[in-house]
């Protein structure tokens, strides 16, 4: 839909999405809202009456909008590193033009999530690498000692990445394929990859490497036996060389399982991304719990940091977190796993409802109907 003035020049627009809900009537969503002016309230209230009774005309129930604009960007922890001073009276010109909004909630009550987390690109790739927080690290490293790869796949491997993810929406295979053929050229999927051979030789590696610390010990305590307070120190990492000895000669007994058994290899986890305006968006990632321990999500998520920071992209979406950073919730990993790469929390202002039919509205938000249909319209 495109809005003209009085002069005929188009003064904002928006994609409209629909489908039914109650018989004949219909949902409307404007994907991250219309691209209108917010600021300007005779227009917004104009066209709201106008939106109204368009709608209304063509038994629309309400019109759903979720604009992206920013109300603070925060750090891990939930402080503020800036804060938008026009919220408020934005807030006030929506609302008072006739929007309901579903509150600055901090999980997921809303159809899409208010918080995402963003890492913001344009350093050079060790910089980023040493601004992630020291457990995103060591998984990064732990999975490429896994012989975890990550691979640029194509459309025809979409089954393959849909089995990690079928259970995350009600959504079929068929939309995510489509998906590619509307997006062409600026969609991509990943997949995470156990490389059999690379896992050997990783594996070999670091258990000759600890062998050789474990057995230069052995000999320092022989040498230094009568030195007792040498002597405890040694035997004290003795004693932890021995437990890294025994991990690394388990890891290796597996490497060497799944090269046998495996050549091929095995697809563990993936992810899809959308490209626009210099920018990364993570679409859906997923991965096979069986082998979450070779911590694939965090090996995918640096790669593409590295490939899109390369092609001088300015940031990646990594997508929903929460707004909760100090109380622990069932959400804690989630939000402690993407804000680990270096992220910030961007908080956006949430989803406003224009409502157009009042009584079928309150049919649709009553409980018992809102858990019937719930899933079918996200």
């Amino acid at each position: 839909m495109g809005f003209t003035n009085n002069n005929n020049e188009l003064v904002g627009a928006s994609l409209i999405l629909y489908r039914n809900i109650i018989s004949e009537y219909k949902y409307a969503y404007a994907p991250n809202g219309m691209l209108i002016d917010y600021s300007d309230y005779d227009f917004l209230k104009e066209l709201a009456d106008k939106l109204k009774k368009l709608l209304f005309k063509q038994k629309f129930i309400f019109l759903k909008i979720d604009p992206l604009i920013h109300c603070s960007e925060r750090n891990e922890t939930g402080e503020i590193i800036s804060y938008n001073p026009q919220i408020n009276d934005l807030m006030e010109t929506i609302q008072t033009s006739g929007f309901y909004h579903h509150g600055f909630n901090k999980f997921f009550e809303t159809n899409k999530s208010r918080w995402n987390a963003i890492t913001k690109l344009g350093r050079n790739n060790d910089n980023i690498k040493e601004s992630l927080n020291k457990q995103t690290r060591n998984k990064i490293n732990k999975a490429n000692k896994q012989g975890v790869i990550i691979y640029k796949a194509t459309k025809e491997e979409l089954d393959i990445f849909y089995e990690f993810i079928k259970k995350k929406h009600n959504r079929s295979l068929k939309y995510y394929q489509k998906f590619f053929d509307i997006f062409e050229d600026n969609i991509e999927l990943y997949l995470a990859k156990i490389e059999p051979e690379k896992y050997v030789k990783m594996a070999k590696d670091a258990y000759e490497h600890e062998l050789s610390i474990n057995e230069h010990l052995s000999e320092q305590i022989k040498i230094n036996s009568t030195k007792t307070l040498d002597m405890k120190k040694l035997i004290n990492k003795k004693m932890e060389s021995d437990k890294l000895l025994s991990n690394e000669e388990i890891n290796l007994s597996k490497a060497t399982n799944m090269f046998q058994n495996k050549k091929d290899g095995i697809i563990i986890g993936g992810a899809i991304i959308v490209k626009y305006d210099r920018g990364i968006n993570l679409l859906i990632e997923g991965f096979d719990e069986k082998y979450k321990n070779y911590n694939p999500n965090y090996l995918l998520k640096w790669e593409l940091i590295k490939k899109f920071n390369n092609e001088n992209y300015r940031f990646i979406n990594l997508n929903a977190i929460t707004g909760e950073f100090k109380q622990k919730n069932k959400y804690s990993g989630l939000n402690e796993m993407k804000l680990g790469f270096s992220s910030t929390a961007i908080e956006y202002i949430g989803e406003f409802d224009l409502i157009i039919n009042k009584p079928l509205y309150a049919i649709y938000k009553s409980k018992p109907f809102n858990t019937i249909i719930k899933n079918n319209i996200k």
